[in-house]
């Protein structure tokens, strides 16, 4: 038997109106009623007509998310649990989430820009962010909503929520200073990323701050997964005046730096320390268990929804948000 508005309005004791609204996501309709609207109608087992709701509101009532990457990694730590706080968040909402991956050949902007035009969706999250980034340009030049992770130079105000990362690594360093280690390396990311301009510059401060040298011959470059991380790893530390403390750039590298210091025989947390950046909660299983700047993926994942499903429903200006102050997570990776 169909399921009705009527049916759902008369089980909440709300208006027939109020019920349509709500699973259409006004604004005028509180967060919270429209969750217990949307979860009583999921229970009640109601089936929306959909073509008809959104060719009234032209809008998809969903949002996308596609992997700033030219290959499916869904199974990266940090991947996972990024994705799991949007899908979370979208299940109390009236959107849905569309996952896709950026396509090798094609322009970056382009699967963004057929989206939008074909009003598949209404919005887009955003990460992995580029100083200039050719995505945000063309959310702007075409007033789509989008949230990102962290902000770049094209970044509207309140479009956004940012971490610390300079601040968080430049006290990282300081800690391990004090422990007595000396000889820094840097493992960083594609230099047009944003976290790692940023965490390179607090990787620098810390080094000036506690009186040492920045060793260029040990700041390297990379892609942003273990592999990758073991690859560069190995060479900083076959180099004759070795570094007894690499820096990563996240927690997915220093997996792979922690491999190829055990490749050489080294013994990490007591020949050299590596550190990670994000807290995947794979961080707290390595061998041994590795040393992070932890900030709550998950729930940030969930805050870019609220901040894109806000923006899509009542479209203006949001004040900015304040920076998430990661943890310092300390364990057998530096020695601690």
């Amino acid at each position: 038997m169909t399921v009705t508005l009527k049916e759902i309005a008369q089980t909440l004791g709300l208006s027939i109106a109020a019920v349509s609204r709500a699973l259409d996501g006004h604004a005028d309709i509180s967060i919270e009623t429209r969750r217990r609207v949307v979860e009583t109608a999921r229970q009640m087992g109601y089936v929306p007509n959909r073509a008809a709701r959104q060719l009234r509101r032209q809008k998809a009532d969903a949002i996308g998310y596609i992997l700033p990457v030219a290959s499916p990694r869904f199974s990266d730590p940090f991947t996972s649990e990024f994705i799991a706080g949007l899908g979370d968040e979208l299940a109390g909402l009236p959107f849905d989430l569309f996952i896709s991956t950026h396509q090798p050949g094609l322009p970056e902007t382009e699967i963004y820009a057929n989206w939008a035009q074909s009003r598949k969706v209404d919005g887009f999250i955003l990460n992995r962010l580029k100083e200039n980034d050719p995505r945000i340009a063309l959310l702007n030049k075409h007033n789509i909503p989008y949230a990102s992770l962290e902000k770049c130079a094209q970044s509207k105000t309140g479009s956004f929520v940012q971490v610390n990362n300079a601040g968080s690594v430049e006290k990282l360093v300081s800690h391990l200073v004090v422990k007595g280690y000396s000889k820094f390396a840097f493992l960083g990311g594609p230099p047009e990323l944003v976290i790692h301009q940023a965490r390179l510059q607090g990787f620098k401060n810390g080094l000036k701050r506690c009186g040492l040298d920045i060793r260029k011959e040990l700041l390297a470059a990379t892609e942003l997964t273990s592999a990758s991380g073991r690859q560069a790893a190995a060479k900083l530390l076959s180099k004759p005046n070795r570094p007894d403390a690499i820096i990563c750039i996240n927690d997915e590298t220093a997996f792979g730096a922690m491999q190829a210091a055990k490749d050489l025989g080294l013994v990490v947390g007591h020949d050299v320390a590596v550190t990670g950046f994000d807290g995947v909660q794979a961080s707290a299983f390595t061998n041994p268990p590795l040393t992070t700047l932890d900030f709550p993926v998950y729930q940030v994942a969930r805050q870019l929804v609220q901040r894109l499903v806000t923006q899509i429903q009542n479209p203006s200006e949001w004040p900015d948000l304040p920076p998430i102050e990661p943890a310092i997570t300390l364990r057998a990776s530096t020695g601690d």
